[in-house]
């Protein structure tokens, strides 16, 4: 079977872009990143992605009305077969053509502490304020609309007594650095 191609969509500093990338390079994800695009000029993701000899496209979301056209003509120049929401913070249409074939995570165990301004440090104090005791994330197809798509897979990792917002995230993100590459292991087989 050939490797996946992906197209990996990025606003922030790249962590799971990284992730993507070492898990390409060490032969446990049978994929290909063919194209990165950022939402603004400037950000670590960018750099990330430059060090490793990938294509880099940025797109900023002015004028609003064509930021989601503008997108998917960069994944399509690409090649890619799957688009990979990697800390994209921005709602996309997603046109017939990329119908379940972009996918989000979530730090969070859909649909819980889902949905709009619900994203990065927010969701972790969201879920500590609850006094909810598991947390973790989800990996789901992205829909028109936040953290409403078919899901995937989850990951579950405990919330502790003592936690804060960092300490959470940092569990909520190793559980990610194991679920994305799984989740695009079986779109692909």
């Amino acid at each position: 079977m050939p490797p996946a191609t992906l197209a990996v969509l990025i606003s922030g500093s790249g962590s799971t872009l990284q992730n993507l990338i070492d898990r390409c390079a060490d032969g446990s994800l049978s994929a290909s990143i063919v194209a990165v695009v950022a939402s603004r000029p400037g950000i670590s993701g960018i750099e990330r992605a430059e060090r490793a000899g990938l294509r880099v496209s940025v797109v900023e979301r002015k004028p609003a009305e064509t930021f989601s056209d503008r997108v998917f003509a960069a994944v399509r120049g690409s090649g890619a077969g799957l688009v990979i929401l990697a800390g994209w913070l921005h709602l996309l249409r997603i046109p017939p053509d990329f119908e379940n074939r972009v996918l989000n995570i979530h730090p969070s165990l859909l649909p819980a502490f889902g949905g709009p301004g619900m994203y990065g440090r927010h969701v972790h104090e969201a879920v500590l304020a609850s006094g909810a005791t598991m947390s973790g994330c989800t990996v789901h197809f992205a829909d028109n609309s936040y953290d409403t798509g078919p899901v995937l897979l989850r990951r579950e990792v405990p919330v502790l007594v003592g936690d804060t917002p960092e300490t959470l995230a940092a569990r909520v993100q190793a559980a990610e650095c194991v679920a994305y590459p799984e989740a695009i292991r079986r779109i692909v087989q």
